[in-house]
């Protein structure tokens, strides 16, 4: 039962972030991902949207006889976390209290800024979460649209998204926050761009790296974790453009992603 796979979801090839984490994290796991390529983004849909297309993905990758799900996309976990645990028979993970534990870990001054899609950025569920960590916490919320199609474009250092990134930053960057919460799996594929406007002071969290931190302990604590020295199997499942999704995924993970499955839900 141990061989059995992670799911990780997310709305499109953003949460490769975090299978790049597992994989160096736990080295063993087979994993199967599903990116919605077909509907993304989610961060500018209704929450009744988000919600229906969240309990799609959850009943496709329990039919899969996955063992973990790590909700990938930010925005999924900010709306429809109630809707995912309703639907799922195994533990559910999601990449919000891992980012804000990190955040109000590393944070000197109690300035904290996030970065998210519109969708994130006003549910609030990562200043009720960093709140619930840390009281005295100030957090500067700042919505980013733009940065999951650039990404899904492929743009990770392109001067249009270095003109967008400082448009959406300066406003963080004036508050003078200590520490950028990437609040979406999209995010950290701009990491170096990122860290590049706001200074090398400020401290990024990646959700992806906490989140691979939390389902090693998850595993290990339930007695879940892979015990077979076989190869591990890596699914990769999309809705639209499998293509598109094998070029970026491969330029990003730095290997090549022979089995990906087209999927229609």
């Amino acid at each position: 039962m141990n061989n059995r796979p992670i799911g990780v979801f997310d709305s499109g090839i953003g949460g490769m972030t975090v299978v790049r984490a597992l994989m160096e994290r736990l080295p063993l796991e087979n994993i199967i991902y599903f990116g919605d390529t077909a509907r993304v983004p989610y961060g500018i849909k209704s929450v009744e949207t988000i919600n229906q297309y969240a309990a799609q993905i959850t009943s496709f990758l329990v039919k899969r006889n996955v063992k973990l799900l790590i909700v990938a996309c930010n925005t999924m976990a900010a709306v429809a976390l109630p809707t995912i645990k309703k639907l799922s028979k195994v533990p559910v993970l999601e990449v919000i209290e891992a980012s804000a534990r990190q955040a109000v870990a590393e944070s000197r001054s109690k300035a904290i800024g996030v970065i998210g899609t519109p969708a994130t950025i006003n549910s609030n569920a990562y200043a009720r979460a960093i709140h619930l960590l840390e009281k005295e916490a100030i957090i500067y919320s700042q919505a980013c649209p733009l940065f999951v199609p650039v990404v899904e474009e492929g743009w990770f250092d392109h001067e249009a998204t270095r003109l967008i990134a400082r448009e959406y930053l300066k406003t963080v960057i004036a508050e003078k926050v200590d520490t950028l919460v990437l609040g979406c799996t999209h995010y950290p594929l701009l990491k170096p761009l990122l860290q590049e406007i706001m200074g090398p002071q400020i401290r990024l969290i990646d959700s992806a790296e906490a989140m691979a931190g939390i389902a090693a302990a998850l595993l290990k604590k339930e007695g879940l974790g892979n015990t077979s020295r076989q190869k591990p199997d890596y699914l990769f499942c999309v809705t639209d453009v499998p293509h598109r999704f094998q070029m970026i995924g491969e330029r990003f993970l730095g290997r090549a992603l022979s089995n990906i499955e087209l999927v229609r839900l």
